[in-house]
């Protein structure tokens, strides 16, 4: 019930507003612009892979936060327990000042997403295994961690996996209207069933690694690409642990280090470039129409035919002199449909589904429009469109009635 009321708290307050990026992730928004449905919208474009990648770093950043208060609720300091991560952060600045009890004037220049929330907001997006990010940086881009100790895998110039040039355009990634079946799996969760350990820190990064940095040909047992695109200076081209056994040398241990920041660059890289490029597209899609480009498509080919008989009809009833001119009238049945269909392409707006409540999520399946700022928006366009049907149609149907009958 309590979580009822929040929501409607938080609906209220964008009455008069679209949502932003950082609600949709924090799942504060309804459909049909929740997170659920900025998945599909990605999933269309063959490019929620960068969405996953966010929510799996959300999900170490999480698991890291765990393993810091499970330290400090057992007794220890964090410089006790683990003095080259210490060292780190107090070097370098790390995203977990708050919980590891570092001075927060010590922190790197780029603010932690999560610092950034309420408990509740960590709350909700820890349940579906993310957190909310909640801020962009206000520093220059950082660099990423392992920077001076990367082995480049392929330098050469001819590699056939190369990487894309943009963010939304993948390589090895073809979307297309009808590319319907989920291209990558959920979330990683990893479930928490005894004390978390620095080695469950190194698997977890070790899987965000090998499932979307790693170049495609060297990523083991995966029948897709699933690498994200980033720019030169935030890539990783390996990964210098395993999770199969501990780090020996002081090297590792060094590198170990900063395994808990280890994305977190990558990471608001990715919250940039959606929030940026994907996002506005989906708030188009989404708040200001409520069919899928398949569902428009079908629309457009339905209403071309109709209009194909409806004209074949009216050019027979006149030049067949065909009497009483009232039956002409009966030409207002096809005209209907046709302009509907066609009209409904044009704006991505079905106003009959408006008008029911309904939007789709993929074509021809619906869900209820709950957000009270788009249902506004749907409904003041759905409106239109009926007059603009309603127009057309009666100006189709006048002017054919009003042509005078002429047997060839």
């Amino acid at each position: 019930m309590d979580d009822q009321r929040q929501q409607d708290d938080w609906a209220n307050s964008r009455k008069n507003r679209l949502p932003s990026f950082t609600e949709v992730l924090s799942r504060r928004t309804r459909p049909p612009v929740d997170l659920f449905m900025f998945y599909l919208f990605l999933q269309r474009e063959g490019s929620e892979d960068m969405l996953d990648f966010w929510l799996d770093v959300q999900q170490h950043e999480n698991l890291c936060r765990a393993y810091f208060k499970d330290v400090r609720k057992s007794g220890r300091t964090i410089k006790d327990d683990w003095p080259q991560y210490w060292d780190y952060a107090r070097r370098r600045g790390s995203i977990y000042g708050t919980v590891v009890g570092i001075n927060p004037d010590a922190k790197r220049s780029t603010a932690s997403t999560g610092e950034l929330l309420s408990e509740q907001d960590k709350h909700n997006l820890a349940a579906a295994g993310d957190e909310k990010t909640g801020a962009q940086s206000t520093s220059p881009r950082p660099t990423p961690v392992f920077s001076d100790h990367t082995r480049v895998n392929s330098t050469s110039p001819n590699d056939p996996y190369a990487r894309s040039t943009t963010p939304f355009s993948l390589s090895g990634r073809t979307p297309t209207l009808f590319n319907l079946k989920r291209a990558s799996r959920a979330p990683t969760v990893i479930p928490r069933s005894a004390a978390i350990t620095r080695q469950d820190l190194i698997a977890s990064a070790e899987r965000i690694y090998f499932r979307y940095l790693s170049p495609a040909g060297n990523t083991v047992n995966s029948l897709e690409n699933h690498e994200i695109y980033l720019p030169p200076s935030l890539r990783i081209h390996s990964f210098p642990l395993s999770s199969a056994h501990e780090p020996r040398s002081q090297n590792e241990h060094s590198l170990m280090a900063q395994i808990p920041d280890i994305f977190h660059a990558q990471k608001e890289y990715c919250f940039r470039a959606m929030e940026q490029d994907a996002f506005p597209r989906f708030l188009r899609a989404k708040a200001f129409g409520n069919l899928t480009p398949v569902s428009a498509l079908v629309r457009l080919i339905a209403g071309l035919l109709i209009l194909w008989i409806g004209l074949a009809t009216a050019f027979s009833l006149v030049f067949l002199d065909v009497t009483p001119k009232s039956k002409r009238f009966w030409l207002f049945l096809p005209f209907s449909f046709a302009i509907y269909f066609l009209i409904s392409h044009q704006y991505e707006l079905d106003p009959v589904m408006v008008f029911m409540g309904q939007s789709e999520t993929t074509p021809f399946r619906t869900l209820q429009i709950k957000e009270p700022y788009v249902k506004k928006l749907l409904l003041g366009r759905a409106v239109w469109v009926s007059f603009l049907v309603t127009g057309f149609v009666v100006a189709l149907t006048l002017l054919f009635w009003a042509v005078p009958g002429h047997r060839l």
